[in-house]
């Protein structure tokens, strides 16, 4: 026989120790498993009426635009504006060398000072001849004669006035006004320019921004979705005032002051299928500028009886259909699927799939499964349990 070393019968006793903890299933240096039923953090569902708002973006847009532009041609003698202020209508912008003009004027006064002193003669002798022509003084002819050279008078004198009145018009304008009240741009010319009658290039652009408009565009089928809710009864406008309006700047800054909608376009474009619609902000401080982008936010109604879901307590199957975890009253998992529509805040709102009453499963979905039997506890707030995917926006919702 051979004799076995004293290492050998140390080891020895170690194996079996081992072999005896593989076949009891629990690896060595590892901590048994945890047995028992499964804590879960629910929230219990409740119908409430939820406000619902739409962000759709757009573009800021003056209220009233016009282009300053002359309409006599001249030399501009001076600017009288400083770029970038404010102006009122009415108030001289440019003033043209009005010589030319004055001029004018006063040709036209002569002409028709001349026109009058023929008028005075030959109303004269019509009459003179309306009484000859009675007592065969003087022939038919002649008195007609007369009354057609009376006629010719009054009409010279009918030129001329028209003729002086254009001369005036002319000579104001000259004096080249603004045509509303607001924010002038740059000027197109200096001093010493030539500027012809309505030319194509405007001298400088007049802009009204307070109020100010907002011209935001949605989807067509997200408005027929819209009036088809308000239809049915499962949404009521957001008061009898129309709809209120708020903004979104382009920093992500929300704009203090609100604003309404003022109308939808009546037509649909059809490279983009979308509809534009007009909202109207006050702008006494002149913060918001045309052009800038923004994001306004829309009240469109009030959903009644509405089911809000936490993100956080909605995941997303292998077919990407949204669903949650339930605990019936039996204390029992149950796998829901659910119809979201769309988000209201951090929460789903839920068309089908729960009611009021449900008890929500939002923490610990990582250690369920459908039909297991749970213990029930409140909620904690705090972010996406691990291992619980929440459930993206669609695009267009």
């Amino acid at each position: 026989m051979h004799r076995r070393s004293p290492r050998a019968l140390w080891l020895a006793p170690a194996g079996l120790a081992t072999l005896l903890l593989a076949a009891c299933g629990e690896p060595p240096g590892r901590p048994p498993q945890a047995t028992g039923t499964p804590q879960v953090g629910v929230v219990t569902v409740a119908a409430q009426a939820v406000p619902l708002v739409q962000e759709l973006p757009g573009r800021t847009s003056a209220t009233l635009v016009s282009e300053v532009r002359p309409q006599v041609t001249g030399i501009v003698q001076r600017r009288v504006f400083t770029e970038g202020a404010l102006v009122q209508a009415g108030e001289t912008l440019y003033q043209i060398d009005p010589a030319t003009y004055q001029a004018t004027l006063d040709s036209n006064q002569a002409t028709l000072e001349r026109a009058e002193a023929n008028l005075g003669t030959a109303e004269l002798k019509a009459r003179r001849y309306r009484e000859l022509v009675d007592i065969k003084a003087v022939s038919q002819q002649d008195t007609d004669d007369a009354e057609a050279a009376l006629k010719q008078a009054r009409a010279d004198v009918a030129a001329a006035k028209a003729a002086l009145a254009t001369a005036r018009i002319n000579l104001a304008y000259t004096r080249v006004t603004a045509p509303i009240a607001g924010r002038i741009g740059r000027s197109s010319v200096t001093p010493g320019a030539l500027v012809t009658a309505n030319q194509a290039t405007a001298l400088s652009t007049v802009q009204q921004l307070d109020p100010i408009y907002v011209d935001v565009t949605q989807s067509s089928a997200a408005l027929l979705q819209l009036k088809r809710a308000l239809a049915e009864g499962r949404l009521s406008r957001a008061g009898d005032d129309a709809a209120k309006v708020a903004l979104l700047l382009e920093d992500g800054s929300r704009y203090t002051l609100p604003g309404k909608l003022k109308f939808s376009d009546v037509s649909v474009d059809p490279g983009t299928g979308a509809v534009t619609v007009r909202a109207e902000f006050p702008n006494p401080k002149g913060e918001l500028l045309p052009g800038m982008y923004v994001r306004a936010l829309v009240q469109e109604g009030v959903a009644h009886d509405a089911i809000l879901a936490p993100q956080r307590a909605v995941v997303r199957d292998n077919r990407g259909r949204p669903t949650a975890y339930v605990v019936t009253a039996e204390r029992k998992v149950e796998l829901r699927e659910l119809d979201t529509p769309r988000t209201v805040g951090d929460q789903w709102l839920v068309s089908s799939g729960l009611k009021a009453g449900d008890q929500l499963v939002v923490d610990g979905l990582q250690k369920i499964r459908p039909g297991q039997s749970v213990e029930v506890l409140p909620a904690s707030a705090g972010p996406t349990p691990h291992g619980a995917q929440p459930a993206v926006a669609l695009a267009g919702q």
